[in-house]
Formats: structure tokens, sequence, C-alpha cells
């Protein structure tokens, strides 16, 4: 007899796969993953003596984490996102924004329920929206990835439990507007439903400014905000991100948090401290460098005119290519790794299943690599793929 379980409808993560493909092809320069090449800021390792010091870290600690890095990061969301923690929001942090997120789904929905995604969606998302037995509703965004309020409220239902959007977005690298991020709320606050704000990529921005939609007026009671370390701190495996809840929600989220993690790696948590001390020209010139990449990621799409529609990307460190061809999209990642050695991921894993869709990115890169690595991604297209006007 075969044992099965609700995991049999859930999509696998798409990161391991391309990843053994990676390691049959050596050479290969990964435009894939969507990480950062630098390292937490020294004041991260700086702070570990300080969790050495007290033996009493070796225990348990409060669910919702410790107190000084609560206090940090009231400091920082008044400062960078205009977000003011008061008796209606609670910060609970978190072993990374996925942990967040599956905190916030079961706290706020019943089985069967609806969570609306704009596509391409991030895949962890629905993942997460399937393994709690509830139903992902999916909702096109326009030509450049953008919001499209009414069809948004066109696809509400009496199951809807939340919005879900993404700014600046993974995969695309969309950036939205102030106003239609307040629409999205107001819908929200008016059905009576949660907006979920996933923020992991807050500090990418170019030319845009980032905007948190827990700032604006009356959300407190609806609005879910979703912060990452992993990103801008270079803290991908020590797992620490942070929510912003209403109030009446921390109980929930407690329950859930306390069941599966019971409190966030506390040494990660004193390291996150420290990362938060961090001189301005830490994130400035960081950041900066992969602004610089970027660049250089635009110049070199120039020559996919017409091989590919690639929308604007004012945000994290990713473009989404529409690749005009028939292939199927996953196969066109296997040859490029196999015959070009150069990786990306397929659009089917953010839902895009309709024509062939990659996602490049280009945080992970030093602008040397980055030249090679764009250099064999444009070629490879432009010997395999069939252009259809």
């Amino acid at each position: 007899m075969t044992l099965i379980s609700r995991m049999e409808s859930v999509q696998s993560p798409i990161i391991p796969v391309v990843g053994e493909l990676i390691k049959k092809s050596p050479g290969t320069i990964s435009l894939g993953q969507g990480v950062v090449s630098y390292s937490p800021p020294p004041e991260a390792i700086e702070f570990l003596p300080k969790f050495l010091a007290e033996s009493s870290n070796n225990l348990y600690q409060a669910v919702e984490g410790i107190s000084p890095l609560i206090n940090t990061l009231k400091e920082k969301l008044a400062a960078f996102n205009n977000i003011e923690i008061n008796e209606n929001k609670r910060i609970v942090v978190t072993a990374g924004s996925n942990m967040a997120f599956m905190n916030a789904i079961l706290a706020i929905t019943n089985l069967g329920e609806e969570i609306i995604l704009n596509t391409p969606y991030y895949f962890n998302h629905e993942m997460a929206i399937a393994m709690t037995g509830c139903n992902p509703v999916l909702v096109e965004t326009d030509e450049n990835y953008q919001l499209q309020p009414d069809a948004i409220l066109k696809a509400i239902t009496p199951k809807t439990r939340a919005i879900v959007t993404i700014s600046p977005n993974n995969p695309t690298g969309a950036v939205y507007s102030r106003e239609l991020l307040q629409q999205v709320n107001d819908i929200c606050r008016q059905r009576g439903i949660y907006h979920i704000s996933d923020e992991a990529y807050e500090y990418f921005t170019y030319n845009v400014k980032h905007v948190s939609p827990a700032s604006f007026p009356d959300s407190s009671n609806h609005t879910i905000s979703l912060f990452s370390l992993s990103k801008a701190y270079g803290f991908a495996s020590w797992r620490i991100g942070y929510m912003v809840i209403p109030q009446h929600l921390l109980t929930a989220v407690k329950k859930v948090q306390d069941t599966n993690l019971i409190c966030p790696p506390v040494v990660s948590q004193y390291a996150a401290l420290g990362a938060l001390q961090a001189q301005p020209e830490y994130l400035k010139d960081n950041i900066g460098a992969i602004s610089e990449v970027r660049e250089l990621v635009v110049e070199s799409f120039k020559r996919l005119e017409g091989i590919c529609t690639i929308a604007p990307a004012d945000g994290a460190f990713y473009f989404f290519l529409k690749v005009h061809t028939q292939m199927d999209a996953f196969e066109l990642v296997k040859q490029l790794i196999g015959k070009y050695h150069v990786a990306v991921l397929p659009g089917t894993t953010f839902g895009m299943n309709q024509g062939c869709y990659l996602r490049v990115a280009y945080g992970a890169l030093q602008k040397e690599t980055a030249k090679e690595g764009i250099e064999r991604l444009v070629n490879g297209l432009h010997q395999l793929t069939v252009i259809n006007y």
C-alpha cells in the first residue's frame, strides 16, 4: 500500500532540481537562486559573544523574539517604513519570512478558504497555501507585471481571506506604486479580509521608493507585513525574518510559532541585533554594487530585442523574461545549463504556464561573473529559440 498525504498536491521546490542539473555541468554560472554574494556586516559577528556570555541564552526564549531585537526593529520600522508599533500592531520575529508567511496563513484561515495571489507568484507562497489545505486564487498582473485592482476585486468570493502583494517583486522585479498598494489595502479593509504584504526586498529599489502598506491610515486591523534579513544583510542561512501583525492575531500566530519553532534561534537573533547596528555604508555600498550589476544586465539584454519581452524591473534583483519560442520553459532551462553553462529558473514554477518564461537573478554576481553569465544566456537564447510573432 502506498501512503500519500496532502504533500502530493504541492509542487516540488525548483531550486534543488536546478541545482542537480548544475552539478552535472561543471562551470555553470547560476542566475537561478535569489541570494546576494556579500556577507553579514561585522557588527553581526561582534554581537555573538554577547549571546555566549549569558548561559540562559541556551534555554528557550520568548516565542515572539527577544526584547532587545524587537525594540530595535521598532526603531527601524518607524524610520524606514513609517510604521509605528503601538497597541494595535505587534512584531513577531520568525525563522525567515517564509515562516512568517506560513504563520500568517495558518493564523487567518480555515480549511478550504482562499488566498489571492497575483501572477507570477512566489512559489513558496503558493506551496504554503496548498499545504494548509487552502486554495490559491490567481489573478493576472498587466503586461508590466503591475497589479490590476479591478481584476483582484472580481476574484474575491465569500471564501477569500487575504490578498498577497510582493513589492519589490519576486520573480519580476516590479515595484508597486503607493496608489496601487493603497487601492489593494482599501479593498481589503472594505471587504473585511487581510492584506499580506511581503517586503523581503524593501531595500532593493532603483530610482523608486519603497512603500509599506502598514503605514497607510486605517490599515492596522487588516494588514500583515513580512520582512527578512536574508537579502539585505546577507543573512540567508541565519534564518531571521519578522512580521508586523494586528494585535488581534498575536495569540493565533504565537500558537503556530510555538508549535513549529518554539522561538527563533536565539544566536541568530543576537546576530540580527548586531546587523541592525551596521553603519549606513554597509547597505549603501553593497546594494550600490548590485545596482551596477543591474545596469550591466540591462545593457546586455538590449541584444534580446525580438527574442524576449522584458518588462521594467525597478526592484529586487530579478528580471522576468517572456521568451518568444514554443519550447517548454523547463526544457529551455535544461538546454541552457547543458549547452551554455548558465542556469535560470523556469516561469512555470511561478505559475506562468501559458508561454515560455524565465526568471533571471543577478544578486549573487560580481561584475565580471555577471558579464560572462549574461553573455552565455544571451547567446544561448539566440541559438536555442524559435521566434514567433
